[in-house]
């Protein structure tokens, strides 16, 4: 089975985009017909492993998306933008800017706690 975690070592956020795409651009081309004679090689349905796949792949982009984002926040708070700035970049408001990015650096820190 495929697996998110699987596939975050596979792909970079890049590759991942890009298959999540292929799969999707053919699900959405699909033909609704069940008859394997209607079906050619672009616009045939998702098998059902392809399927998972593209659920899974949609969680990688999430997490490889999130992360690269809260690094950026840290980046943008170094660099000397202030929470409003923030808020405001990610169409929020500071306080919630702060809130999500301060409850992700207790997660890391965590997590970092129990790798040791």
């Amino acid at each position: 089975m495929t697996t998110p975690e699987d596939l975050e070592r596979q792909f970079t956020l890049l590759t991942a985009a890009a298959r999540y795409d292929e799969l999707r651009m053919r699900d959405a081309l699909a033909p609704p017909t069940q008859d394997p004679a209607d079906r050619d090689e672009g616009t045939r349905p998702l098998t059902k492993d392809e399927a998972l796949e593209l659920l899974a792949l949609g969680e990688v982009i999430m997490r490889k998306a999130s992360y690269g984002r809260q690094l950026t926040v840290r980046s943008a708070r170094a660099a000397g933008a202030s929470w409003t700035q923030v808020g405001a970049a990610l169409a929020t408001s500071k306080q919630s800017a702060w809130e999500t990015h301060m409850r992700w650096l207790e997660e890391q820190g965590i997590a970092a706690a129990q790798t040791r």
